[in-house]
């Protein structure tokens, strides 16, 4: 296989230019299935219903602020094909700083995300068991948007896996944007 080269693959980037992304701020973040298939559930009277699949890519997305002590999650919903979320990058923590276990907590009906500020949630969302527990133990991860997003792509593909998901589950790449307020 030929090494990446731009003029020939004519890729270009959908992120903002000179923008590092790893910097504090809110962004909102779409993240899709490949071939936009329904794999996470369905909505049934105006009602998400996540099937096991959809169940999973919910706990990966709430386990982010355990696993990466910079980031705060707002509100988030796990869709048919897709996932749709709004996450603050907070200016990157002290060593050894991890969050407050009462900072997050997954209501087992409603999968509420409460915190400090109040009740961030997914209103639509109906599930009929309690989150999975993970035997994986927290890693050292990348700081930036893209890293995120990476490593929450890839966990949910190896959980899927493990349940015998086979096929490709994500499309490549995912949208985004910066949310702040004009000078």
């Amino acid at each position: 296989m030929k090494p990446y080269n731009p003029t020939i693959h004519d890729r270009r980037s959908i992120r903002l230019k000179g923008y590092d992304y790893s910097q504090a701020g809110l962004y909102f973040i779409t993240i899709c299935c490949d071939n936009k298939i329904c794999r996470f559930g369905k909505i049934v009277d105006n009602e998400m219903l996540l099937n096991n699949y959809g169940k999973i890519a919910f706990e990966e997305w709430a386990k982010t602020p355990i696993l990466r002590p910079q980031i705060e999650l707002d509100v988030f919903i796990v869709m048919p094909n897709h996932m749709h979320a709004i996450l603050k990058i907070n200016d990157k923590p002290r060593m050894g700083e991890l969050p407050s276990p009462n900072n997050t907590t997954i209501d087992d009906k409603h999968y509420e995300i409460n915190d400090s500020r109040g009740v961030l949630h997914t209103p639509y969302i109906t599930i009929d068991d309690k989150p999975r527990e993970s035997n994986t133990p927290p890693r050292s991860p990348s700081q930036t948007l893209g890293a995120i997003v990476r490593g929450y792509k890839s966990s949910v593909t190896k959980q899927l896996t493990l349940m015998g998901f086979e096929g490709k589950l994500w499309q490549r790449n995912y949208y985004e944007h910066i949310i702040r307020n004009e000078p």
